[in-house]
Parts: C-alpha cells; structure tokens; sequence
C-alpha cells in the first residue's frame, strides 16, 4: 500500500530524528508549522465557498437568476466560474460585473466579506435601497460602478478609506445628502461621476486635492448650489468638468485657466453670472465650452481666440454684450457656434469665413447690424446658418449658394432687402428657409422649387411680388409654405396638386386673383389653409371635401360666389371654418352639423339665406364663435341652439331673424353677444349675460323690450308667452322662499358661530394649562428629508416678532435654525377635540389621522410644490416645516410689491409652473389631492421667481382634525371659492381649476377678486365678462408690453375664462390648464394650435423657429384681442413636424 508522501517525509524526519536526542525540538517545531500550515490550507479554501453563499443569497430573490444568472449554483464550493464573477488565482472573487440585467432586488450584499474585490460593477440592473456603509471596508476596490439603478439615500463617507479607488460612478440614482468631503482622501481617483441623482449642498473645495482626478461630473442634481470651488483649479489633470443643471452660482473662478489638460467645460442651465474669465483661453486642450442657459455677463473675452482645438461654443441665453471678438476666426476646429438669445452687437467679423470646419453658426435673437459677410460661403461644411432676430440689413449675399451641404437657413425678422438670389437653389441640401419679416423684394426663384429636400419655405411679410412659378409642384418635398403677406399676383397656379405632402399652405393678404384650382384637392395632407385677404373669385372646389385632414379653412374677405358646398360636412376634422366676408349666397347648409370637431365657425358678411340650421345645434365642440352677422338669414333661432353650453361668442346681428330669445337663455358660457338689428320681440331672458349686455347689442330690434330694465327680463319666457302677472307672482313666490331660507341659514349660523367660539376659548385654555413646548405631553416628530436641526430649535422660534403669516388653517412662523439653515414653521390653529375626549395620542385616531395624511404629504415631490420637511406633534400642538420662500407669495408679489411692477415673462413663467404643480397633485398622485384652497397667496416664489404651490392637501388635515376654523378652510378662500360650494357643499378637482382660472385673473388683471377698484363691487370673473374679455381689463403696467406679448396675456385670458366656467363638467382638468398656458409660449411649430381664432391670417411663423428657452415673439401681424378664447387643449390639431432640428433646442453637453 502507497503512503501519501507527506506522510512518508513526516516518517522519515521522525526516523532520523529518533537517533538523537539533541533534535527532539526540532521535532516539536516541525509537527507545529505543519499543522499550522494544514489548519491555514482548510481556512483559505473555505473563504471562496462563503464568498459563494453571500453571492447566491443576495441574489436568490432576483427574478433574473433562472436566465441570466444560470450557472450560479448553490452546491459549488467557489464561484469563480460563475456569470458575471472573477477570482484570482488563489480562489478569491476580485470582480463582479453585472450590466443591464434587471435585478430588482435590494442593495444588501454584504461587502466586507469580498477582501479581495478590486472591480464592483452593478450597473443598470434597478437594485434599490442604500449603498452599504461596509464598501468602504473593501480596501482593495479600484472600480466601483453602481450607475442607472434606484438607489436611495446618502453616499457613505466610508468611500473615503479606499486609498486604491480610481473610478467611483454613482450617476443616474436617486441619492441624497451632501457630496462627502471624504471623498478627498481617495487620492488615487480618476473619475467622479455623481450626476442625475438627487444631491444637495456644495462642491467640496477639498476635491482640489485629488490630482489625479481627469473627470469631475455632477451635473442633474438640481440642490447643488454655491460657486464653483477655486480649489478645482488645482486638479491639474482635469480633462472634463461637468456641473450642469444645478444651481451653481457666482462667477467662474479664474484658476479653471489653470486646467491645461480641461478638454470639455460644462456648466450649462445654472446660475451662474459675471463674466466669462479670460483666463479660459490658457485651455488650450478645450474642445468643448457649454455655458448655455445662465446669467453670464459682460463679452466674450479676446482670449476666446487661443483655443485652437475648441470644436464647441455654446453661449445662447445669457446676458452677453458686445461684439463677436475677431480672434474667433483664429480657433479654427470649430463645428458648432452657438450665441443666441443673448444681447450682442455690432458686425459679424468677416473672420467667421476662415472657419473652414464650422458646420452650425446660430446667432439669432440678437442686435447684430450689418450685413451678411459674403465670404461665410469659404465655411462650406456649414449646414445651420442662424441669423434671426437682429438687425442685419443688406442683401443677401449670392455666395450662400456655395453652400451645397447648408439645410436651414433663418433670416427672418431682421432687415434685410433686395431680391432672394437664385443662386440659393443650388443648396441641394436645403430643407428649411425662412426669411419672412423683411424688405425683400422681387420674385420669387422658380429655382427653389427644384429643391428636393425643401420642406419648409417661409417668405411672410416681405414685399415680394410677382407670380407664383408653376414650378411650384416639382417640390414634391414641401411641408409648409407660407408667403402670406406679400405683393404676389396672378393665380394660384394648378401645379399646387403636386405638393402630396404639404400640410401647411398659406397664401393670405395678397394679390391672388382667379379660381381655386380643383387640385389643390391631391394635396391630400393638409391640414391649414389660409387664402385670406386676396381677390379670389369662383366657388370653392368641392375637391376641398378630399382633404380629410383639413383643421383650418380660412377663405374670408376673398370675392368668393356660389353656394357653400355641403361637402363640408364630411371633414371631420375641421376646427376652423372661416368664410366672412364674401359673396357666398343660398342657404347655410345642412351637413354643417355633423362636422363633430368644429370649434369656430364664421360665415358672417356673406349673402346667406334662409333659415338658421337646427343640425348647428349637434356641434358640441363649437365653443369659441358662431358668427352668422350681416347675412339674409330669416325665422326664428332654432331651439337646438340652445344645446350649444360650450359657446363663448354669439353674432347674430344685420339678419332678419325674428321670434322669442328663450333658446339663448341657457348658453351659460357665453361672453359676447349681438343680436342687434333683426326682428326679435318679447322679453329678454333673465340671466347674468343678458343684464351685462350693452344696449348696441340689442338695437334695431322693434319689437323686443331691451330698456335694460327689469321690467324687460324673464325668468322663462315660453313659447305661448305666458301672462306679465303670472310670471310677476311667481318671481315673488320665489322670493319669499329665498328670504326664509336666508333668514334660516343665518341664524344656524350664529349658533354654530357661537359654539365654535366657545371651543376655541376652551381650546386656548387648555393651551395655558399643558405647556406648547412639551414640557406636559412628548413630542413625535417624522422627518421626510434629512434634517440638522432639532424641534427644539424650532420651537424656540415660535415667538410673534418670527410671524410671516397668518391663514384660515394657521400661523406661519420664520424660524432661523442653528446650523444658518432658514425654513417656515406653520403652527395649525389647535385642536379641541382630542382634549374634550381625555384621549391621548394612543388611544385617539385624529392624531393617526393626522400622522397617515402627513406621511402621504411627505411622498410628495414636484419641481413647483413647497418642499414638506417633516412635521411635529404632541396633544396640543401640530407643525409642518417647509422651505422657506424669500420672496414670498404671489399675492404679495401683485399687490404689496414696491418698485418696478412685475413683468409678463415672469407672471407667465409663475402660473405656467403653479398649473403644473396643481396638475401633479390631481393626475399624478395616488390617491389625487385636491388643494382645496388654490390662491395668490398660496403660490409661493422662490429666489429665482421658481413658483411653488403651498399648504397643498393641508385643508384635509385640518378637516380631519375637526379644527374650530375648519369650514372656512374646507371650502377654500374668498373669492376664490368654485361657484358650486354653495349648493353642493363639496369641493373636487374641478373647485381647485376655477380657483386657479381666478388666479390668473389676478396676475393678468392685477386686481384682487373682490377689488375696491372694481365699479359695483363685482367680482373679478363677473367684472371680466361684462368688459367682455377686452384688452382694457389687463393691469395697466402691463400694457406698455410688445404687441406679442399683449397676444399672449389676451389667450391667458382666454384660457383664464374656460377654468371659470360656472358648470363644473365644462371646465377642463388641470393637465389640459398647463397644456394649454405651454403652447401660449410658441415651441417651433405648437403655435399654430392657438393661431386662428376668430378670423385673419395665422400668426407670423417666425416664433415657430424660437428656441425651447420660451422667449416670446416681437412681433405679431393680428391684434392680441383675436386669440381671446384658446381651444381645449383635447381638439386642438397636431403640430407639423420638421426634418431637422436645432442644436440649441436641445441639451447638448456633459452634465
């Protein structure tokens, strides 16, 4: 038998050794180092087999173990052949690499086991919960990458003891907290990558000491603030810098001139300000300068120039003054120029056209003069060249068509003159050109219709003339064209059929003559078509009927004859139908009624006959104007008519209508009404409207009693006509039960006023007798954000001299906490109950209540909704602690601001954010959350006049806490209270949109919603209505504004009365209210949506070309007082689609 040789040497030392007994403990010794080294042998070979069962268990619960994680297997003594695992020779896990593979499972794998781990990489697998406070016991961890899952919760300042460390990546959670300062002590670290989580607090200065640091980027955390520590100047091998979308603020320091290495600079969307440092151009590794979107200052330095590798310089929307510096033709890798939205000046430097690389020069929303430098065609990689929005003047310059690869060129809104040169058709690329809001002149190149890629041709308002080309149908690409407002004569020429794709045709305000050819009919695409304010002649074609798309037809103020084709009715996507101001005769036609998405519809000034239609009355959607004026209409208003609850503007007047106003008296929603010059008779129907009405509107009516007296009003004047007495007894029937049930009700509520008092004294004297500050009944206190400071603290700042605010719900108190941290206090008015009961916290359900409800608060997080800290309780006492806003509310903003008056962009900007907030509570939480009690001084503003919406949800827990004041909380504020809370004693979602539609009111109004500035102590809807929504009841600081702006306010207004509807069901839901204020700010092409309303042409089509930054338009060629009534956001029609886009309208850079 074989003896293991070990066995046999052990033998044979013990033989040899046994000869002497001088080496008896060199037996002892060998006997001992050998056990030894077997027991450490079993130790070591058993650590791989605990790495394995930590492994497996951390990932069991995984519903991806059966697919992805196969080869896992329990049994196995080591893991070292397992998925996504790497040991080391001796058997110890070094790496775990697991990407994109849906885990769904905690955090909880017990890092301190894994000694040998140097590579952690769990990436893009949704594991929740908080990195382990242990991973900093992983001592020999080189890479750790936990990017694009959900973690929560703080970075672990344990991640400072990985002296070894060199990639740490958390981008793409969810955590919270401070960026640690222990971080500084890895001093091996290369790349930092924390952005698009949810941190707070500064830039640790100490980062400054990591010198071997390359990549810095913790942009998308929204909290970060403070400046841009000078200490990163330090990090000598820094090649990117990325802090973007934060509110980093300050001036960028001088030592970022220090970084020599720095290849990208990102700190775009922030607030930064000062001046650019030229300090920057000892860069001279930058390839890439994202400082979009923040409030820089001053030039743009000289030293721009030395950057010669700069490929990127994205500047637009800041405050950036003086010229383009000439040196910029000196860094000449650049692709991409972007300085728009800023307010530079002067020449653009002929230096531009040695930039022989540059592929995007945007320049627009300027003051640059001048004109176009002939040799920017040297740049002929350019394919975006943005000029728009300045004051550029001179030709154009024929050299542009050397551009062979250019795709947009924008010109529009500046001045510029001379003919287009033909030599632009040779820009084969070309896919968008608008040059609208000039001088230009001559006609227009049959050349540009050769242009296969062309989808967007824009030339309004210019002087150009001539005739349309017949070549007009080969550019079979053509999306949009739109010449509106020009010289441009003769006919519209058949070729037009060709254009399979156009979708947007507008012709208006010019000198077209002749019939609409039947092929406009094969451009079956359209979607708008505006021929107004030319001389075209015929009838329209019945091809018009094919175009099942069509949402807009305006053909007003045209000589167009014949009858109204009854083929209209087949388009059922029709929004608009605008006909005024022809010479259309016949009848009003029939199928008009089953055309179910039309909101507008004008046939007025025309040479109609017959009767009104009853089928108008089965256009439920006809909710912005029904104008039949200056016609020969004859008979009486159909009764249908009456079903028309969605009406906002009536005009019936110049016709021969005659009868009884009964079928009007129901269109509740009406705010403009003319009946005047017809044959009505009898009384006037007795409601709000018709008493507002001014007797222009009811003239010319013989036989209708319209003295405006009450005399002449009904409450229901039937067909037969019931007898004068008849009517007169029951309108005073009725009025003594009024005067009985108001008596009732006001002496139920003396009573209940007078006990209320009682419990409140009751309240305040138990409040004496057990001490607010705890010293009688503990204190709960549930933190939902991560707190420095103590109820202690806050308590102490309960003291009269720290009162911001008082409210029906409560006190709301400043308090200064120790660690320079401000936050608001709002202490609820007590609550009696619990002390009438003798219940303590355990045994009474208001506080569990009360907990539950605050707790639902607390899960709350919105961008526009206050921050909920937490909240504190004992028996007496209950307080909520929130952010506090410096600069107060809304309200206090409107009526208590000193100085300069609040301007539209930041009025808009505030409703726009509080509809959003408001939208969140009711569409995006679960269960919805009604506010209860929407009001200006409700919206609260932060430092940068960011809205937040406050006290959200607070009136359910002051009801639920049976509060003394809690029926004036429930129902809401006055003036803004829903005109339903008085008869069904409920408030719901639609209450929170009126009170909203009132907000608006006020900031556009400026007036309160019982104002004393207001004639006979109307309400501000009621005021509104009986001026008719007319540009004379905005604030007067306001009006002063740019007539676009006047535009804008007025479709606020518009959108401001549909939420004050006085039926519930009419209003729309809050996520339509913030829809529909977004459009107002025109994006690209969503401005059409609220283009033609009443009548005209739509708006100029150069705010379709802004930037998503939402600055408004110069310029508007329609009075503001057409875009009143705005759509429901449900029926508007699409917006049209382009093939390219802007680099500025998206966020380009390294956050």
């Amino acid at each position: 038998m074989s003896m293991p040789s070990s066995r046999q040497n052990l033998l044979l030392f013990s033989f040899s050794s046994s000869s002497s007994s001088s080496s008896s403990s060199s037996l002892s010794f060998f006997i001992l180092n050998t056990l030894f080294s077997t027991l450490l042998f079993t130790s070591a070979a058993a650590i791989p087999n605990h790495e394995a069962s930590i492994l497996f268990s951390w990932l069991h619960p995984s519903p991806s173990i059966s697919s992805s994680f196969s080869n896992w297997n329990n049994l196995d003594s080591t893991p070292c052949k397992w998925t996504s695992i790497t040991c080391s020779p001796q058997g110890f896990v070094t790496e775990i690499n697991i990407q994109s593979v849906p885990l769904q499972i905690p955090f909880s794998l017990n890092l301190s086991s894994f000694q040998s781990l140097s590579k952690l990489i769990i990436s893009d697998a949704n594991i929740t919960g908080t990195i382990p406070v242990d991973i900093g016991d992983c001592v020999s961890l080189k890479f750790i990458d936990l990017s694009a899952n959900s973690l929560v919760g703080t970075i672990p300042a344990s991640i400072g003891k990985l002296r070894n460390l060199e990639d740490l990546i958390f981008n793409s959670n969810q955590l919270t907290g401070k960026i640690p300062v222990e971080i500084s002590n890895c001093i091996r670290l290369k790349n930092l990558l924390l952005f698009d989580n949810r941190l707070v607090g500064y830039i640790p200065p100490e980062l400054g000491k990591l010198f071997s640091l390359k990549v810095l980027r913790a942009g998308g955390n929204k909290d970060i603030i403070g400046k841009v520590p000078d200490e990163l100047g330090d990090c000598s091998n820094l090649t990117v810098l990325g802090l973007a979308d934060t509110r980093i603020s300050g001036s960028l320091p001088v030592s970022l001139g220090k970084l020599s290495k720095l290849q990208s600079l990102s700190i775009y969307t922030t607030m930064l300000s000062g001046e650019i440092p030229p300090d920057l151009g000892n860069c001279s590794e930058l390839v890439n300068l994202f400082l979009y979107e923040n409030s820089l200052s001053g030039s743009i330095p000289p030293e721009i120039g030395k950057l010669h590798k700069l490929e990127q310089l994205l500047l637009w929307q800041n405050s950036l003054v003086g010229s383009i510096p000439e040196e910029i033709g000196n860094c000449t890798s650049l692709k991409m120029i972007d300085l728009s939205l800023n307010s530079l000046s002067g020449p653009i430097p002929v230096s531009i056209g040695g930039l022989f690389q540059l592929e995007e020069f945007m320049i627009s929303d300027n003051n640059f003069s001048g004109s176009i430098p002939s040799n920017i065609s040297n740049a002929t990689n350019l394919t975006q060249l943005q000029l728009d929005t300045n004051q550029i003047s001179g030709l154009i310059p024929p050299e542009l068509g050397m551009l062979s690869k250019l795709t947009v060129f924008f010109a529009w809104q500046n001045q510029l003159e001379g003919s287009i040169p033909s030599s632009l058709a040779s820009c084969s690329n070309l896919q968008a050109l608008d040059l609208s809001h000039n001088a230009l002149t001559g006609s227009i190149p049959p050349g540009l219709f050769q242009l296969q890629n062309l989808t967007k041709l824009l030339l309004i308002s210019n002087d150009i003339s001539g005739p349309l080309p017949p070549e007009i149908g080969n550019c079979s690409s053509l999306v949009r064209l739109r010449l509106g407002n020009n010289r441009i004569a003769g006919t519209i020429p058949k070729q037009i059929g060709g254009l399979g794709i156009l979708n947007f045709l507008d012709l208006s305000s010019n000198r077209l003559s002749g019939p609409v050819p039947d092929e406009i009919g094969n451009c079956t695409e359209l979607q708008m078509i505006d021929l107004s304010n030319n001389i075209l002649q015929g009838p329209l074609p019945n091809s018009l009927s094919s175009l099942t798309g069509l949402q807009v037809l305006d053909a007003s103020t045209n000589q167009f004859t014949g009858q109204i084709s009854a083929s209209f009715g087949r388009l059922m996507s029709l929004n608009k139908l605008i006909l005024s101001r022809n010479s259309f005769s016949g009848s009003i036609p029939l199928s008009l009624g089953l055309s179910s998405s039309l909101q507008l519809l004008d046939l007025s000034s025309n040479g109609l006959t017959g009767s009104i239609p009853m089928e108008l009355g089965h256009i439920e959607t006809l909710e912005i104007a029904l104008n039949l004026s200056s016609n020969g209409l004859t008979g009486p208003i159909p009764p249908q008519i009456s079903a028309l609850t969605r009406l906002s503007i009536l005009d019936l007047s110049h016709n021969k209508l005659e009868g009884h106003l009964s079928p009007l008296a129901g269109l509740g929603n009406l705010v403009s009404l003319n009946i005047s010059y017809n044959n009505f008779t009898g009384y006037l129907p007795d409601n709000k409207l018709f008493r507002q009405l001014s007797p222009t509107d009811l003239a010319g009516n013989q036989g209708l009693c319209s003295s405006i007296q009450d005399s002449c009003f009904l409450n229901d004047v039937d067909r037969a006509g019931l007898p004068r007495n008849e009517n007169d007894l029951r309108r005073s029937r009725r009025l003594k039960l009024a005067l009985a049930l108001l008596i009732t009700l006001t002496v139920a509520m003396v009573i209940m006023g007078t006990i209320a008092i009682i419990r409140a004294r009751r309240t305040i004297r138990d409040d004496d007798d057990d001490s607010e500050l705890g010293d009688s009944w503990p204190w709960q206190f549930t933190p939902f954000q991560k707190l420095n400071f103590s109820v202690d603290q806050v308590l102490r700042c309960l003291v009269d001299t720290n009162v911001v605010g008082k409210g029906c719900s409560g006190v709301v108190y400043r308090a200064d906490m120790d660690n320079g941290e401000v936050i608001a206090v709002k202490k609820l008015w007590p609550n009696a109950m619990a002390a009438a009961n003798g219940c303590d916290d355990e045994k009474c359900g208001v506080r569990d209540s009360f907990s539950t409800e605050v707790k639902t608060l607390g899960s709350i997080r919105h961008k526009n909704i206050v921050r909920f800290l937490g909240c504190c309780w004992n028996r007496n006492t209950r307080l909520l602690m929130y952010d506090y806003m410096p600069n107060g509310s809304l309200g206090s903003l409107l009526h208590e601001r000193t100085g300069n008056a609040l301007q539209w962009e930041l009025r808009y900007q505030i409703l726009l954010g509080a509809a959003q907030g408001v939208a969140y509570l009711h569409h995006d939480c679960v269960p919805p959350i009604v506010h209860r009690d929407i009001k200006a001084n409700n919206i609260l503003v932060g430092l940068e006049f960011e809205p937040y919406i406050a006290d959200f949800g607070l009136a359910k827990l002051v009801d639920d806490g049976d509060f003394a004041r809690s029926s004036n909380t429930v129902a809401g504020s006055y003036g803004y209270i829903a005109p339903e809370y008085g008869y069904m004693m409920k408030i719901t979602e639609k209450s929170d949109v009126y009170s909203y539609g009132v907000v608006i009111l006020e900031v556009l109004t400026g007036k309160q919603p019982i104002d004393p500035t207001i004639p006979d102590g109307l309400h501000v809807v009621d005021w509104v209505r009986q001026k008719r929504g007319g540009i004379e009841v905005l604030d007067p600081s306001l009006l002063s504004r740019p007539a676009s702006e006047i535009e804008e306010m007025m479709q606020a207004l518009g959108i401001a009365l549909l939420c004050v509807n006085s039926s519930p069901d009419e209003r729309p839901n809050m996520k339509d209210v913030a829809a529909m204020l977004k459009e107002i700010k025109h994006e690209r092409e969503e401005y059409e949506k609220v283009d033609v309303l009443l009548k005209g042409s739509p708006a100029p089509d150069n705010q379709e070309n802004k930037k998503s930054s939402g600055v408004p338009a110069t310029s508007s060629s329609k009075p503001a007082t057409q875009s009143l009534f705005p759509k429901s956001n449900n029926s508007s029609f699409s917006a049209f689609s382009l093939l390219y886009s802007s680099s500025s309208n998206s966020k380009t850079g390294f956050k």
